[in-house]
């Protein structure tokens, strides 16, 4: 309900606090007579209002309000019955207040001369000043919004002798039952009261800022004029930048995301003495519940939080490198929006080249492999004004933990680190064309095992340079003395490239007749298959059936011309192997 438009403060001419009272115009001919609704006082010389005030002072000390004479004499003072009091009372009205009241107004036989109700409009108006009838001036001062009183206001707090003609007669008492509906004064300011405010509070809303929160917006007497629930979406707009009134302008000051406010606002910092459409009257003060979502500036960059950082970070990530990791991604309220976790998998992308938002592909660079950081990515560099899909919302910040599993470069050579030598004269070491046994143990960069030579009880056989392992291990493997220990970092487009393991149903995919074995004929037509639907690469330059027939007689393994699933099976578990490589 705050609205976007400009011109709804009120008081503007004087400055704020400058009442515009509305003046009661006068016959020439006869004295003042207000309509009884507003009950205003009839005219009368100018220094009654001095002695109202001092006759409410004294009585106030002296025998307090809604003390009557003896049974049987006329009433001194007005008689107030409090018949219902609300528990909580956070102010009572003083002299100088404006209120806003309904009453109904009647005689001692219950004749009614006069209602708000029936003319469908509150009182509006100043207390304590002269301005209405001193019984009515008198039974307002300390009473609590949504309270109802019963107030015996005897004819010279009244009407006096003179009444008003036609409607009440001379020396007549009135009796008044009304409800306060709200209650302000021009010194009033913004009270903001904070309801729940989060532990963790990565920053508070200034002016300029763009904020999306929630609200339910009530009157001071409890009714409700709008909220934003009901519309599925949360109100969306600039701080400080004259987009919302004034009193909100203020009371979003300062908030966190997450947090619930309770901001009351007095009506010339809200909709003033026009109030807006018909759910909010003339001079009323506004209560708003206000949960905030989230907050940004159009000048914020991505911001960088690291969690974890593990020791021995030799290299970070930079534009170009292709990168492996997890992340949750959630809103700045906490609500969690999409999870690699959830999928199993790891997120694959190119960093810096486009292929993840601007805030992400910022955010990712200069990481290090294992590193858990947080990345907030403000909406501009993110899904912007119109979200995506049913999760994240339009210009929403978006909070993304990641854990940085590994990357590297198209570029990056095998990297080998030598980890012992024999401490013999090392005179040949292992060149292109040389048949080598070696034992081994794989894993990702990460430390997962994934297989070990040592589990079968036998070193690995392979002729370096006939394209028997997988590239990279054929390039770190020469140059090797025996008994020497490496370390190799295979990067992906020297290892398994983009497709990773094989299926887990390979073997029931390979035996096209379901016979339990895969023969020669079975093995070719499956890997030509596979090629064909860009599954598979065939080592360039080289006759793709003999490649094929060379990958049969490894996978062969007690070489009957048949593959078994438990031969495929060994071979898998222990080399990974993609289509046409070996490990």
């Amino acid at each position: 309900m705050e609205d976007r438009k400009r011109g709804s403060q009120l008081w503007e001419e004087g400055g704020q606090g400058v009442w515009r009272r509305r003046r009661l115009s006068r016959s020439p001919s006869l004295p003042a007579v207000p309509a009884p609704g507003t009950m205003f006082r009839a005219g009368r010389p100018s220094h009654t209002v001095l002695r109202s005030l001092l006759l409410l002072l004294l009585q106030a000390v002296g025998r307090g309000l809604g003390r009557a004479s003896p049974a049987g004499s006329p009433l001194e003072d007005v008689v107030i019955e409090r018949y219902h009091i609300p528990r909580a009372c956070p102010r009572e009205v003083q002299m100088g207040d404006f209120v806003r009241y309904h009453y109904n107004g009647t005689f001692e036989d219950g004749k009614k001369f006069d209602s708000s109700y029936d003319r469908h409009t509150l009182v509006a108006i100043v207390v304590g000043v002269g301005r209405l009838i001193t019984g009515m001036d008198r039974g307002l001062m300390g009473m609590c919004v949504n309270e109802r009183r019963r107030l015996i206001v005897p004819p010279h707090l009244g009407y006096g002798s003179i009444g008003v003609a036609g409607l009440i007669p001379p020396d007549a008492t009135l009796y008044f039952d009304v409800v306060l509906l709200d209650v302000w004064n021009k010194a009033d300011t913004v009270q903001v009261s904070t309801l729940l405010r989060p532990p963790h509070c990565p920053r508070m809303v200034q002016d300029s800022d763009f904020v999306r929160y929630h609200y339910n917006g009530t009157l001071l007497d409890g009714t409700a004029f709008d909220t934003s629930y009901s519309r599925g979406g949360t109100y969306d707009t600039y701080v400080g930048s004259g987009w919302l009134i004034k009193g909100m302008d203020q009371g979003l000051l300062g908030m966190c995301p997450g947090e619930r406010r309770k901001i009351v606002i007095p009506p010339f910092l809200a909709y003033g003495e026009k109030g807006y459409g018909t759910v909010i009257p003339p001079q009323a003060s506004l209560v708003f519940q206000v949960l905030l979502i989230d907050v940004h500036n159009p000048k914020d960059a991505v911001q960088l939080e690291t969690l974890e950082l593990p020791p021995g970070c030799v290299r970070r990530a930079v534009a170009g490198d292709f990168m492996r990791y997890h992340y949750n991604g959630s809103l700045m309220d906490g609500t969690l929006f999409d999870s690699s976790y959830s999928r199993n998998g790891t997120y694959n992308t190119y960093v810096g080249q486009g292929y993840v938002i601007p805030g992400m592909d910022q955010g990712l660079q200069g990481s290090c492999m294992g590193e858990r950081r947080r990345i907030t990515i403000p909406p501009h560099l993110a899904y912007g004004e119109n979200g995506t899909g049913d999760k994240i919302p339009g210009s929403a910040v978006l909070i993304f933990d990641v854990h940085i599993i590994d990357f590297h470069n198209p570029a990056d050579p095998v990297e080998i680190k030598t980890l012992s030598r024999p401490p013999e004269t090392c005179n040949e070491t292992a060149k292109l064309g040389d048949f080598v046994r070696y034992h081994y143990n794989c894993s990702l960069l990460d430390g997962t095992k994934l297989f070990s030579s040592h589990d079968y009880g036998a070193p690995q056989e392979a002729t370096l340079g006939a394209h028997k392992v997988i590239e990279g291990l054929d390039t770190g493997l020469q140059g090797m003395c025996v008994g020497e220990r490496r370390q190799l970092v295979v990067p992906p487009h020297l290892a398994h490239g983009e497709s990773g393991d094989p299926p887990a149903n390979l073997f029931e995919d390979m035996d096209l007749n379901k016979d339990g074995e895969v023969p020669p004929e079975e093995f070719s037509t499956f890997i030509k298959a596979q090629v064909s639907e860009g599954k598979g690469r065939l080592l360039p330059g080289q006759d793709p059936e003999k490649t094929i027939g060379d990958m049969f007689q490894n996978q062969d393994r007690n070489q009957d011309g048949n593959i078994t699933a438990e031969e495929l099976k060994l071979k898998s578990d222990e080399d990974q192997e993609r289509v046409h490589e070996e490990l």
